[in-house]
């Protein structure tokens, strides 16, 4: 496959899950992988502590922005190949048919913005998420790329664990 991967990132307000995905996957996976993200209800900004996590890591924090999904369904939007909703609400029940019938994936992460409690507690729950979504995305990078065409084969994308070993055979 010469042709980059084209990956849509949703959450419910695209300031933190997703927008993590979103640049992790463009981080590590550039050459394989155009990267997108959005949300069902877009925040204004990207959270604050979103960002304090992409820093250290991120060469390029320009192209991250809130959006909504709307975005992605005009007509002059890349057409997705995969679409992978980070929650339960962004899932393919609730969301729009996006065209050119994307594999569609489930990668629910607990929300780092419902957290209650102190400054540090944020941090500790972003910072734990932010963790778990660089270990799905470093094996997600070392899947073949033909296990992202074919519905038939999303199992290869869904079925990924997070505790799965990053030596998985690159095409």
């Amino acid at each position: 496959m010469s042709q980059k991967c084209n990956v849509l990132f949703l959450c419910r307000a695209n300031s933190a899950r997703s927008i993590m995905a979103e640049a992790l996957l463009r981080e590590l996976g550039a050459e394989r992988f155009e990267a997108f993200s959005a949300g069902i209800e877009p925040a204004h900004d990207v959270h604050p502590l979103t960002l304090a996590q992409l820093r250290p890591t991120i060469s390029d924090l320009g192209k991250i922005r809130p959006k909504s999904w709307d975005v992605y369904m005009q007509a002059d939007a890349p057409v997705m190949n995969v679409v992978i909703a980070m929650c339960e609400e962004a899932s393919e029940s609730h969301a729009p048919e996006f065209p050119g019938k994307p594999v569609f994936c489930q990668w629910n992460f607990a929300d780092p913005l419902e957290v209650d409690g102190d400054e540090a507690e944020q941090k500790r729950v972003f910072e734990q998420v932010f963790r778990q979504i660089l270990r799905r995305i470093s094996v997600f990078v070392a899947l073949p790329l033909h296990s992202m065409q074919a519905p038939e084969q999303r199992h290869a994308v869904n079925a990924m664990d997070e505790h799965a070993p990053p030596s998985i055979a690159v095409e």
